[in-house]
């Protein structure tokens, strides 16, 4: 056959983490999940893993890998994330991979990415090397092999990018056709190369997406480096990510066919590329699409599915390209949207202009080579050599086991480092990593200068400048780039520009050792807290720590110790806490490793708020703590919810008595007024609200499957509908799924009659309250166990007691009987 089919997906996220956590707290606007990493994977990345394929009832016939037959890339840091949060799907991936390289000879599906999508030819060759040097390892220590092929970001690309991707062994990239300027037959590399690649020497001019794309191109650097490119259709891609194909799976495939030409000559490869997005996120049941749309090329014979690897080692190239210098994908006019107001944009707001572009770039530009100047500058007293420390950094990034730095350290340290300079050490290269991630291209590729991923990569430099300013060469950077920060003007009159977002966005995320030490005072005083643990990237430890309470108001003493598990720095700190009720914290440190000191000042502060003097004691911590007060407010924001949530209960549990009198007397009327279409008092309505959802907490925090707790749960839902009170009941849904995962994941093992029929009712108490499930993960194990064993069973003997269970089960979860 000389049809061949690859289908790539480009799969990423930016890093969102905060960088003084190493972990992504709450985003609202990826509601109702935790955040958009989140919601991405249950809506694209898990699913392309175990992809439906029904039948035209609309019942599960099979469930597919789609990943083992399309070509892919994930970002390294996306990765990083699943592989913490979303193990299940991660080992998918992976796997994909391993029986990718069974089945193409060798050639896995999966390629690297440089690792955190920066515009690469808008870095410097340094940050080139290094960008391509961490996705490499990044790559080999997750998939178990080198890469062959690396993804640009944005597929932006010029000549110095293809030469570092060359140098460290990339065989191959992927462009867009509109990236490539000219072509003709390949020549021996002792050839001249011509000047003119428009006409003189056989070059074919193809700009404007003229180049074919069913063939790899050789391209040659003047320096002689060396690499294939593809080049993928544009107009199916097109369809793909903004045309609507994904609706039908067998008009998907049909239209791939479409890409095939009877008038080439010899093997022909069909290629797509789009945002991996695509099947699932941007367009729902994309994945499912995919995978209908490779099985009716697969069964049917028509196109041979392979990857870039695979089709290059079998058909290398025959023919040479030229490229247009600084050109990508996603924007006309080369990498200008990575810099400039260059009209390229989402749209949706017609009087928005991107010239905040410029601001934020020069910003950038400016604050990283003052950074390097400050790493040159104290790395070359602990390092041997800066940059080539900072290119194997990725090691300790994936791995920062005292063994593992210890290793790091004999390799590049110039001696043996004092406790000291080996922190310092690890500030510089934390330093370096955060310069790195505040150049993350999606920063600019969206319309405002105020957007969560422009906010994202100022919290990058906001941590960079943090470590920074441990030396004296870094101390003073922070005006500097505010003030540039200032001129990147926001399309939203209240916001105003740059410095702003800075200061109202990035400014109150930020987190030093004392304000982890404080976090964990104040909420070991809200609730019981175990002596030693882990805190996001921190460890804790309380040392002493003794609590008073009177009269509503709490007293909380003793010492704690924190230490980074990124930097290694550490805080030894006498804390103390006072909690007058409600949101009102107020906490203190005294940073010293000697608490001594402290105790006749601690038993005094004990004595005087046994008293209830309240102002004598805050009198006593301002005398003797350090002057930083921290309050509720600085409580991360998680903690801090959760604080709020529980305060507003309480407050609002004070009067659960009179409401619900109020209800209970009136509970007659209330059902007169519906029928009599009589509009229900105001008064009355927030008596019901408030009884409903307090009854609706209570289940949350009783959950269990007897008969009074569902009838109670039933009893609300009514309740609520027939009054026409809206209650959230996300929290019952997510622990009634949760409880069905986890009898399902059971039954898959160890089936029997007993779990069948809780999952059912399970299910049936969810019917009953409106609740809509995700089956995704109860489908995927119930589909194996029905189809390599129950199936059978149930058929064997259908009337045997139970086997109707797991029959009912099979229907409602949609498998084919």
């Amino acid at each position: 056959m000389d049809r061949y089919l690859c289908l790539h997906g480009h799969f990423y996220q930016p890093p969102r983490e905060n960088p003084w956590l190493e972990d992504i707290e709450i985003q609202d606007s990826a509601h109702p999940y935790h955040d958009w990493n989140q919601r991405i994977t249950r809506e694209c990345y898990g699913p392309n893993a175990a992809s439906r394929v029904l039948d035209s009832s609309g019942r599960i016939v099979e469930i597919v890998d789609n990943y083992r037959d399309i070509s892919f890339n994930f970002g390294p840091t996306l990765l990083s994330w699943m592989e913490r949060k979303e193990p299940d799907v991660y080992h998918r991936i992976l796997d994909a991979d391993r029986a990718s390289l069974e089945a193409r000879g060798g050639h896995g599906n999966a390629l690297a990415q440089v690792y955190n999508h920066i515009i690469m030819p808008l870095a410097s060759p340094r940050d080139r090397e290094t960008q391509v040097v961490w996705g490499i390892k990044d790559f080999e220590r997750r998939f178990g092999r080198k890469p062959e092929g690396m993804w640009l970001a944005e597929t932006a690309a010029n000549t110095g990018s293809l030469e570092v991707l060359a140098a460290h062994g990339i065989k191959f990239t992927v462009l867009s056709p509109t990236q490539a300027m000219a072509v003709r037959p390949a020549r021996r590399a002792t050839d001249r190369p011509d000047g003119d690649p428009s006409s003189v020497g056989g070059w074919e001019n193809v700009s404007g997406g003229h180049v074919d794309p069913s063939r790899p191109y050789l391209w040659r650097s003047p320096k002689g480096a060396e690499l294939a490119i593809f080049f993928y259709d544009a107009p199916i891609s097109r369809a793909v990510a903004f045309e609507g194909v994904l609706s039908n799976g067998d008009v998907f495939a049909s239209r791939l066919m479409t890409g095939f030409s009877a008038d080439r000559v010899g093997p022909q490869l069909m290629n797509i590329a789009t945002d991996g997005e695509s099947y699932g996120h941007h367009h729902r049941f994309g994945d499912m699409a995919l995978a209908i749309a490779l099985k009716r090329i697969r069964e049917s014979g028509s196109a041979r599915l392979t990857n870039y690897g695979e089709f290059l080692a079998k058909f290398p190239p025959t023919w040479e390209v030229k490229i247009h210098e600084n050109s990508s994908w996603s924007c006309s006019h080369g990498v200008e949207r990575w810099r400039s107001n260059c009209g390229c944009r989402l749209g949706g707001h017609g009087q928005w202009t991107q010239e905040w572009r410029t601001a934020l770039r020069e910003s950038l530009d400016t604050l990283g080579a003052s950074l390097d100047v400050v790493y040159e500058k104290r790395a070359a007293k602990l390092l041997r050599d800066p940059w080539a420390a900072r290119n194997d950094y990725i090691d300790v990034i994936s791995n920062r086991t005292d063994e593992n730095r210890q290793k790091f350290l004999q390799a590049h340290a110039s001696c043996t480092l004092a406790d000291v300079d080996e922190m310092d050490a690890w500030r510089l290269l934390e330093m370096q990593r955060q310069r790195l991630l505040m150049f993350t291209s999606c920063a600019w590729f969206f319309d405002e200068v105020s957007g969560l991923e422009s906010t994202t990569v100022l919290t990058s430099a906001a941590r960079a400048i943090q470590l920074a300013g441990v030396f004296p060469e870094g101390a003073s950077l922070e005006p500097a780039f505010v003030a540039g920060l200032s001129l990147a003007k926001s399309n939203i009159p209240e916001i105003g520009n740059g410095a702003v977002v800075y200061e109202r966005s990035v400014k109150p995320v930020a987190a030093d050792l004392s304000r982890i030490a404080a976090h964990q005072a104040m909420k070991a005083l809200w609730r019981e807290e175990e002596d030693r643990g882990t805190l996001y990237c921190f460890d804790y430890s309380f040392l002493d720590r003794r609590t008073e309470r009177a009269a509503g108001t709490a007293l909380s003493m003793g010492r704690i110790r924190v230490r980074s598990q990124v930097t290694r720095e550490s805080l030894d700190a006498s804390y103390a806490v006072i909690h007058l009720g409600g949101h009102d914290f107020h906490c203190v440190l005294h940073a010293s490793p000697d608490s001594a000191l402290l105790r006749p000042v601690l038993d005094r502060l004990v004595d005087v708020f046994n008293t209830g003097s309240i102002t004598e004691a805050l009198s006593l911590l301002s005398q003797h703590f350090d002057p930083r007060v921290f309050e509720l407010q600085d409580l991360l924001l998680e903690e801090r919810r959760h604080i709020l949530s529980a305060v507003i209960e309480d407050i609002l549990g004070r009067f659960e008595g009179t409401y619900r009198m109020l209800v209970d007397e009136n509970k007659k009327l209330m059902n007169y007024l519906l029928r009599a279409s009589f509009p229900m008092p105001h008064a009355f309505r927030l008596a019901l609200e408030s009884v409903l959802g307090r009854d609706l907490h209570k289940s949350l925090t009783q959950f269990n499957l007897d008969e009074t707790h569902t009838a109670l749960l039933k009893r609300v839902h009514s309740d609520a509908k027939t009054f026409n009170v809206v209650l959230n009941w996300e929290g019952v849904g997510q622990l009634i799924q949760r409880r069905l995962e986890s009898h399902m994941a059971l039954l898959a093992q160890f089936p029997s009659t007993d779990l069948a029929h809780q999952c059912l009712a399970l299910l049936s108490l969810a019917d009953d309250l409106e609740l809509s499930l995700s089956l995704w993960v109860t489908e995927n194990s119930y589909f194996l166990v029905w189809k390599n064993s129950l199936r059978a069973l149930v058929r064997s003997a259908p009337d045997k007691p139970g086997h109707c269970d797991y029959l009912k089960l099979a229907e409602r979860l949609r498998l084919l009987i």
